[in-house]
């Protein structure tokens, strides 16, 4: 047994469902991260904190669990997790500005969601203060020698796209250096959730990362249900299944045309955009929006397929499993393409288990944890399906990966309609209190939510995390010692949301 798993338990059962939460003392919290320093079983998937508690999620391989873990943050301090897992550290930094907990012998403890703009420091704490000045200039980590200067790019782009900082330390046209600044896209997500009831909270959780919203609508309602004591219909997993899997289809072909694109290779970006909007459309005849927004709801779906949409999602699909084979050829059978795309970007399989990471970051590079599979919900328990994994590391494998899960999601939409059962669409979500834990299996990699009820049923603690947490770091590390101009190949291979972990 892992000696960090063991440990974990020797904590109070707290209730959670389906997964246990497992609630420590100070001491033994502390014990739990010296011990994580020796165990490589336990890898963390998500850390957050309440005004005066801090929690974390984490997933053993060995035995194939989920367990949860917390402990009194006493005096607003508590044993930091990130020396022995460098994932925690953007958790840490986010915990110390939302809830003003600190992590002691933390790596980094600079702010990361708070730039100094909003109207109260620690807005989740119990007793949030006024800034003391004027905002302070952001803290970038240093690069040093012969010919490294910087190239500061962002908040603002040239496209339309999410506003991230990138400060790049680069000598000649190599990157020794790329570190990244985020949180312009703060919404205080997790405040606007506290205290209204979880169907009122789910379309904050539908917007978390607008390309993802089934995925954590799925998990956020999953979450809800389990904290509540609630089971959704047959008909009603069905459906979410066939969206998650349309979502998952219409971003890998928007990735896979973006990174094409991205080498100056537009007619595959064209090809795969055309074929995305076929998808899209059917997705609003199915179900009433384009991304399937609002869709998810606790208790099952908002509303049922429409007479027309089998019909019209067999047909988007059908028209992209005909030029897929075309597709491909063309991808493989250009010098000038694979020059950009192999070798570059390349991620290590070491580091990406360091992180947890998941999705196709994870799956091109050896890690394949699919939450589909493990812990696994329904309907795909019941369904046959292969989750492809490279060990190259590269943008090349990260597009490969992609490619191979759009023809599983496609043969497992055409079962999921061939079987979709009949029945209710959503079951009463009784007003208790409770606690659950959802995981669902996103296009990105997993979505995790977390959220606590009191006794009215409402939310008194939440916690919603995008798969994005544990990927933005692994990037900066696939850049170093390359070029300047591949960082577009590498950022659209990773395709992070930046909404997604801005809260």
């Amino acid at each position: 047994m892992s000696a960090a798993l063991d440990l974990l338990r020797q904590g109070a059962p707290q209730g959670c469902r389906p997964h246990e939460r497992h609630l420590l003392t100070p001491a033994r919290w502390a014990g739990l991260a010296e011990a994580l320093a020796l165990d490589h079983d336990l890898a963390l998937l998500a850390l957050w904190a309440e005004p005066d508690a801090v929690h974390a999620a984490f997933l053993s391989d060995a035995e194939g669990i989920v367990a949860l873990a917390s402990a009194p943050a006493a005096e607003g301090r508590y044993a930091a997790l990130s020396p022995a897992r460098p994932g925690a550290v953007r958790f840490e930094r986010t915990i110390r500005d939302l809830w003003g907990l600190t992590a002691e012998g933390a790596v980094d403890l600079r702010p990361w969601l708070d730039h100094g703009r909003w109207p109260r420091m620690a807005p989740l704490s119990a007793r949030p203060a006024a800034y003391p000045g004027p905002p302070p200039q952001p803290e970038f980590l240093p690069a040093l020698g012969a010919g490294v200067h910087q190239i500061p790019v962002g908040p603002v782009h040239a496209g339309i796209i999410e506003p991230g900082h990138f400060r790049f330390h680069v000598q000649g046209e190599t990157v020794v250096r790329l570190e990244q600044r985020l949180g312009y896209l703060h919404k205080g997500t997790i405040g606007l959730m506290l205290g209204r009831s979880p169907r009122a909270a789910a379309r904050f959780a539908a917007r978390l990362s607008g390309d993802s919203t089934v995925a954590h609508a799925w998990a956020f309602a999953m979450a809800a249900e389990a904290a509540a004591g609630a089971e959704p219909p047959p008909r009603a997993t069905g459906l979410r299944a066939v969206m998650a899997e349309l979502e998952r289809i219409h971003n890998h072909l928007n990735d896979w045309g973006f990174i094409c694109n991205d080498a100056s290779f537009a007619w595959m970006h064209a090809r795969c955009g055309a074929l995305r909007e076929g998808v899209l459309r059917a997705c609003a005849t199915a179900f009433g929006h384009r991304l399937m927004m609002d869709c998810v709801t606790p208790g099952g779906v908002g509303a049922d397929i429409a007479p027309e949409g089998a019909a019209a999602i067999r047909a988007a699909l059908e028209a992209v499993a005909t030029e897929m084979p075309a597709l491909e050829r063309v991808y493989d059978s250009h010098a000038s393409l694979a020059d950009r795309v192999v070798g570059t970007g390349i991620t290590g399989a070491a580091l990406v288990a360091r992180f947890a990471a998941g999705g196709p970051v994870g799956r091109a590079a050896g890690r394949g944890f699919d939450a589909r599979r493990l812990p696994g919900y329904a309907p795909y328990d019941d369904l046959d399906f292969d989750v492809p994994v490279l060990p190259q590391g590269d943008v090349d494998a990260r597009v490969r990966i992609r490619v191979a899960e759009l023809k599983q999601s496609i043969a497992l939409v055409r079962a999921l309609l061939a079987e979709l059962p009949l029945g209710e669409l959503a079951a009463p979500l009784p007003q208790r209190a409770g606690e659950g834990v959802g995981i669902v299996e996103g296009f990105r990699g997993e979505c995790l939510h977390w959220i606590a009820l009191d006794d009215g049923g409402l939310i008194r603690a939440v916690f919603p995390r995008d798969p994005s947490w544990l990927q933005w770091p692994l990037l900066e590390a696939a850049i170093e010692h390359n070029i300047v101009a591949d960082f577009p190949l590498c950022n659209k291979s990773f395709n992070g949301s930046y909404s997604g972990v801005d809260l």
